[in-house]
């Protein structure tokens, strides 16, 4: 059975679930891409510079995978679903889309989200449906150095001065209420469990607080108030957005709005 086929044999609900969870893991990779990309040229060193603009490369070609199959249930094209739809119809967390701000935003956020999505692919590794796992096991192999490099500039933020926990500290508590929406569940997901998914999100997020917690415990960080109680306002998984993603997403489509019929 071909990979189209194997997702198209799904139950109608699994299927309907599968492509709107691909597509808003494809717009979290895609967007958040993007937004590491802007540091190039604008890192603190030479080596954050490379660093995180590899990891943007590595983030946008995650994207393209997981647009690639939720083609094959939606119909289209993967640099369509990237470029071809307005605000209203991406579904990424709205922490991703938010502006870079300075290092110490972008450190925490890498650093909360990577770690969600380290849980997401184990969910995605663990479920029966063959053709999502072996690709999120793939994409793991890559995603834990993103892990690893974020972790590793928190603790050393957080280490500096105590200025520079307190800057840190600051930029956690701004993105962490935001942090909630990247477990906001798409619509028909508990479909997706066990067949898609080895653990339903709310077991997913449960795990990512645990972890996250020990680091900031660790780096002498505190969780901030409110904890997982706290949701991510506006809801960016059902189309919800600020306009920051509008004004990245006039930028990030120019070149393609400027002339629809080319090809690459």
């Amino acid at each position: 059975m071909s990979v189209a086929q194997s997702l198209k044999a799904q139950r109608p609900e699994v299927r309907e679930a599968l492509a709107s969870y691909l597509l808003a893991v494809a717009d979290d990779e895609l967007i958040l891409g993007h937004r590491h990309s802007e540091w190039t040229g604008l890192a603190p060193d030479i080596e954050s510079d490379v660093a995180l603009s590899s990891v943007a490369q590595e983030e946008i070609g995650h994207a393209r995978l997981f647009y690639e199959r939720a083609t094959e249930l939606l119909g289209g094209s993967p640099d369509l679903l990237a470029y071809g739809r307005d605000s209203g119809a991406f579904r990424n967390a709205v922490l991703v889309e938010r502006p870079n701000g300075d290092w110490a935003f972008t450190i925490v956020r890498m650093f909360l989200y990577d770690q969600a999505d380290a849980v997401r692919l184990d969910a995605l590794a663990g479920g029966q449906l063959a053709v999502v796992a072996d690709l999120a096991r793939a994409i793991r192999r890559e995603e834990k150095y993103h892990l690893l490099y974020g972790e590793q500039w928190l603790r050393r933020l957080s280490a500096a001065t105590p200025q520079s926990r307190d800057h840190v500290q600051a930029a956690l508590d701004e993105a962490w209420p935001l942090a909630q929406g990247l477990f906001e569940p798409v619509e028909g997901a508990q479909a997706l469990v066990p067949e898609v998914m080895g653990m339903p999100v709310e077991a997913q997020q449960e795990r990512w607080r645990s972890q996250v917690t020990a680091v900031l415990a660790a780096a002498g960080l505190r969780l901030p108030a409110g904890g997982a109680a706290q949701k991510a306002p506006p809801a960016g998984r059902r189309g919800s957005h600020t306009d920051d993603l509008r004004a990245l997403l006039e930028e990030m489509t120019a070149v393609r709005r400027a002339d629809p019929e080319a090809t690459w």
